[in-house]
């Protein structure tokens, strides 16, 4: 069956924002809305009190679309707010459509869009890509059955993540009560990571060396890998000569990797190998030592993970690098209360394993519904 096509520019208008200046912002007015405010990795909203057009304005259920660096839809729900550039505000004034039709349509279109994206240093889809962009255009009550359907079992997904996060929460409370605050305890020392073990990064084999690659057996691990979880698994993996022609080394089970950079939410995204295995230049690999249970070391790190962030913004830079991992301070209480710790986490976890096994069959339920409506 032949579906009903339309093109996202027949379907409605897209606004882009204003582009603020640093001197436009202040402390007080209304909140300027940026990408970053959108994905959840802002650390500085800054608010704009002046006259401004009313089309920049945006209100709550306002559909907005993100076209630059990171791609995204939202319905905004945070009250009145200024839309700053690299964002579209959708105003549906073409086409009869359900929003939450149109949101889940352009959701699945992204990853397509994303492969026409343009620009070295800030990738960005092009307007007229965009708009020539076509989704299934099925009647007004097709659509509402069609966002419903999608909508129960979204919400079941939210549900899940949402217990994923209280568990997180609980973890880190655990941690609170267990050593005081996380960053300003007084109960135990903090030492910089350089006096507990030592810090390494990888490398890349050349790309162009098919026998650094071709039937490797080496895992070899990336930053996109790293989601706070054991590495078993991986993508890829080198050969020997691979290893010794790059600097990539191989470091042992029990290592510590902490993204040094990369793209969104990867920068300050950490992993514990379970697993022998190199990694490339972005890692920043924390070896096991005697003195302090990798484990531990490893929940500290992840639970540092916006101070790591903000640490890498406050030095004027984007990244991370070698030199900030080893001076990075560690709580350090007695080597029994970090097992107990360990301990507990390890059985929270077994909570989240459950829940994560049954997320991902309810994932997988979203992800062919959304094949079957919009591939």
């Amino acid at each position: 069956m032949v579906k009903n096509m339309i093109k996202l520019g027949d379907v409605a208008t897209y606004i882009n924002g204003y582009a603020f200046k640093p001197k436009d912002r202040s402390k007080r007015g209304l909140p300027i809305i940026r990408i970053q405010d959108l994905t959840g990795n802002s650390y500085d909203l800054g608010f704009y009190d002046g006259t401004y057009p009313q089309k920049i304005e945006i209100n709550d259920g306002d559909v907005l679309i993100s076209w630059s660096a990171s791609l995204g839809v939202y319905i905004w729900n945070r009250g009145k707010a200024l839309l700053n550039q690299h964002i579209f505000k959708v105003e549906f004034d073409k086409a009869d459509i359900d929003k939450n039709y149109f949101v889940f349509a352009v959701r699945h279109k992204l990853k397509e869009m994303g492969r026409k994206t343009h620009g070295a240093t800030m990738k960005h889809i092009v307007k007229k890509d965009f708009e020539s962009t076509e989704i299934p255009y099925p009647s007004y009550e097709k659509q509402v059955e069609i966002a419903t359907n999608l909508n129960k079992i979204f919400r079941i997904i939210e549900s899940r993540n949402k217990e994923l996060q209280l568990l997180d929460e609980l973890i880190k409370a655990r941690f609170v009560k267990m050593f005081g605050s996380i960053h300003e305890s007084t109960k135990y020392p903090y030492i910089a990571v350089k006096d507990l073990t030592n810090v390494i990064s990888g490398g890349t084999p050349s790309r162009d060396r098919t026998e650094y690659w071709n039937n490797g057996t080496i895992p070899w691990v990336k930053t996109t890998e790293l989601q706070n979880n054991v590495i078993k698994n991986v993508d890829e993996h080198i050969t020997e000569s691979g290893l010794a022609g790059s600097s990539a080394k191989l470091v042992p089970i029990g290592t510590v990797l902490v993204a040094m950079y990369g793209q969104g939410k990867t920068r300050g995204m950490t992993a514990y190998l379970g697993i022998e295995a190199s990694t490339n230049q972005a890692c920043a690999c924390i070896l096991p030592s005697e003195k302090i249970d990798s484990m531990f070391m490893w929940k500290y790190f992840e639970l540092s993970y916006d101070k790591l962030r903000s640490l890498a913004q406050g030095a004027g830079q984007p990244n991370l690098n070698g030199n900030m991992i080893k001076n990075f301070k560690v709580l350090v209480p007695p080597i029994e209360l970090q097992n107990e710790y360990v301990a507990f986490v390890e059985q929270v976890d077994k909570s989240k394993s459950a829940i994560e096994k049954e997320l991902k069959k309810t994932q997988i339920l979203f992800d062919s519904l959304m094949q079957k409506y919009f591939g």
